[in-house]
């Protein structure tokens, strides 16, 4: 009989608090927006595009950290990318040339694409067999810290001005040190690396799960991406106060985090596949709703469209480490990162439409696209659910 792997609560607990604060930097150019645009008159396609830009170089390269850390494991980056993308975000409203303010966006992005395939991978391994349970609440702590971003930002941006950017810096050198002294040890990976025809055979012998698994997360980056940039520069035009916009966009964030723990969970007892189609579908007839009703029901529509849209966030990630399962670093680049960053890229031709058509086209468009990502999911394989794997290796 295998002896059962220990769960690591405090490794997790330590990564997830890191990965709180990291994806609250991942959303801090969308809480700049409105205020760039006040100060600068940037069109809707140029802030779409500073966005993309650290969207991009945080996705499209995490695949080759994947691969990096498959290969040897590098604790270091989880605190050296934290800090590196703290420090290039908190001179972002010290310029006043856009071309170096999308040079430190690109900058900043490389800062997450360090830590998040270490990071995800680590608690993999020391999740036991409750491994989708955990990276949901792994992942939760980021949406949480994608939540927090305007709550806190927008006040600080209103009350101090752009300039205040470089105050941001403080947390992500208090998190850098933690991770330096409470991240676990480079061998928490384990195993034998990869060589790299081995990860082409992977890659191969599992082509048409991660076709829909990537296409799937392609499709969900974009509709959340756009909505995290489009929104709050809709809710302007609609002449709603920052204030009031930042709650909005906390409530269907904030939701997104406690979906994503509920869809580990619902994932773990029903199957990824299940979940996941469910859950895009869902999410787009919401998204109608909320934009279709006012008052307290508009805004309980966008937070079940919220926890809708980011319930199956890490259950896309567990499902593509399934499909390659000796290359978790590389799945969670590809899933995490690099589908992400396709999705990332896209966002710009919604900033086009909001400026020939019109921002309320612009989010007609965002709103459609989970039902799309839906349908995709369709063709992912089924797979036995964790709950029966762990009552059959009973």
């Amino acid at each position: 009989m295998n002896q059962k792997k220990p769960i690591e609560y405090s490794t997790i607990g330590v990564l997830s608090l890191a990965h709180m604060l990291n994806d609250m930097y991942s959303n801090y150019l969308p809480q700049m927006l409105p205020f760039l645009v006040a100060a600068t008159a940037l069109t809707t396609t140029r802030a779409a595009i500073l966005v993309s830009a650290f969207t991009i170089s945080s996705s499209l390269i995490q695949p080759l950290f994947g691969y990096f850390l498959d290969r040897q494991g590098k604790r270091w980056l989880v605190h050296v990318g934290t800090l590196w993308m703290a420090i290039m975000l908190s001179l972002t409203g010290l310029v006043h040339n856009y071309l170096l303010l999308v040079l430190l966006a690109g900058l900043a992005g490389l800062g997450t694409a360090a830590f998040h395939p270490q990071a995800s991978t680590m608690i993999t391994v020391v999740s036991g067999d409750r491994k989708a349970v955990l990276l949901s609440t792994f992942v939760a702590f980021g949406n949480i810290g994608f939540a927090l971003s305007p709550l806190l930002l927008v006040p600080l941006f209103q009350a101090y001005g752009l300039h205040a950017t470089i105050y941001t810096v403080i947390p992500g050198i208090l998190v850098a040190l933690l991770l330096y002294l409470f991240a676990p040890r480079n061998d928490v990976l384990g195993g034998n690396a990869p060589t790299l025809s081995e990860v082409f055979h992977s890659l191969q012998s599992a082509r048409s799960e991660l076709l829909a698994i990537t296409g799937v997360i392609a499709i969900r980056s974009l509709a959340y991406t756009g909505l995290l940039t489009i929104l709050p520069l809709y809710f302007q035009a609609q002449k709603l106060s920052s204030i009031a916009s930042s709650h909005l966009v906390f409530i269907m964030l904030f939701s997104g985090a406690i979906g994503g723990i509920l869809g580990g969970l619902i994932s773990d007892h029903y199957g990824r596949k299940p979940l996941i189609v469910g859950s895009l579908v869902l999410a787009t007839p919401l998204f109608f709703a909320f934009s279709h009703s006012s008052g307290t029901l508009s805004t309980t529509f966008l937070a079940l469209a919220g926890a809708s849209l980011l319930s199956s966030f890490s259950v896309t990630v567990v499902a593509a480490q399934e499909a390659i399962p000796n290359n978790k670093s590389l799945a969670a680049g590809l899933t995490m990162g690099f589908a992400g960053g396709i999705g990332g890229l896209m966002v710009i031709l919604i900033g086009r439409i909001g400026d020939l058509y019109g921002l309320p086209t612009a989010i007609t468009v965002l709103f459609f696209l989970p039902i799309v990502a839906g349908f995709i999911a369709i063709f992912m394989k089924s797979r036995p659910t964790a709950k029966a794997e762990r009552i059959a290796a009973r």
